[in-house]
């Protein structure tokens, strides 16, 4: 049985760093991606959480107007609907099933604004002081907000933001080695014609430079690979959940794609230099182990 000629294991070596190179990026992605999406979804919770201001009976429609006013400009408001008493009426008959309006005979609830908070200001803290400039409406009733829930969305946000960061970091320290480790490889095949051509009197800048144009050129291959796979798998997704598709930043994505590439690239190169230099600076006899 013929053996595989040298040309043909260097085309096999090369296209094993792409892969491996390529699948190490794509599990970046992926981590990028829930990066991205954990924090929009914490920000899409917390915007969706808000508050009600309840108004007394006696509101005058220019108290009204003005109050809507202060509390759509204010920077910690995202959006504000006013909910009358007769709409709250049909949204709570709609729940129960039943016509409580005639059984009471009168309608018991109040007009009220629903406040939709800018994701930085959903917090307990700042709530508290929203809260206490509100009341000092005369016509205001009361504000209503879960502090319960508020407080343990924001908890469990640190915490989970937290594991991400410790768990990106061990990710990309395995990431680096890996490609490290598989791009040596591939050179050590070459470690005999390094040392030749050192010897001869090639320069370090000379020797190392088509071993670095090759890791750019495979880590640009790989990166366009890890970005097609990442693409599928988003795709694919959106199909089984389809809110995740109003979550997407197309800006942030192109942005975490260029990422992929632009890290494959750095870390390739990087690493074929790296390399390169070890086996220039080992002495003859270490070559053969």
């Amino acid at each position: 049985m013929l053996s595989n000629s040298p040309a043909q294991k260097l085309k096999t070596s090369s296209f094993t760093v792409v892969i491996s190179l390529a699948l190490v990026l794509f599990m970046l992605g992926l981590l990028g991606l829930v990066v991205i999406n954990a924090k929009k979804l914490s920000n899409h919770i917390k915007e969706n959480i808000g508050f009600q201001i309840v108004l007394k009976d006696t509101t005058t429609q220019a108290e009204l107007d003005i109050l809507k006013q202060e509390v759509s400009s204010s920077a910690f408001t995202k959006k504000v609907d006013y909910i009358s008493k007769e709409e709250a009426a049909k949204k709570l008959q709609k729940d129960l099933g039943e016509d409580f309006i005639t059984f009471l005979g009168y309608n018991p609830l109040l007009s009220a604004l629903d406040v939709k908070l800018n994701s930085d200001y959903a917090n307990i803290d700042s709530l508290a002081g929203f809260e206490k400039q509100i009341m000092q409406k005369h016509f205001v009733k009361e504000v209503i907000y879960h502090k319960d829930m508020i407080k343990q969305v924001n908890d469990n946000a640190k915490v989970i933001s937290v594991y991400i960061l410790i768990f990106s970091g061990l990710l990309l320290v395995v990431a680096i080695a890996l490609i490290n480790n598989t791009i040596r490889l591939s050179i050590y095949a070459k470690r005999f014609l390094i040392r030749t051509m050192y010897l001869v009197g090639a320069t370090q800048g000379f020797i190392r430079l088509p071993f670095i144009m090759k890791g750019i050129r495979q880590g640009i291959i790989a990166g366009l690979m890890a970005g097609f796979l990442l693409a599928g798998f988003l795709v694919l997704s959106t199909r089984y959940i389809p809110d995740l598709l109003q979550l997407q930043d197309p800006n942030l994505l192109v942005v975490l794609f260029g990422s992929i590439v632009a890290l494959g690239v750095l870390i390739s190169g990087l690493s074929a230099a790296l390399s390169v230099r070890l086996y220039l600076r080992l002495k003859t006899d270490d070559l053969y182990f």
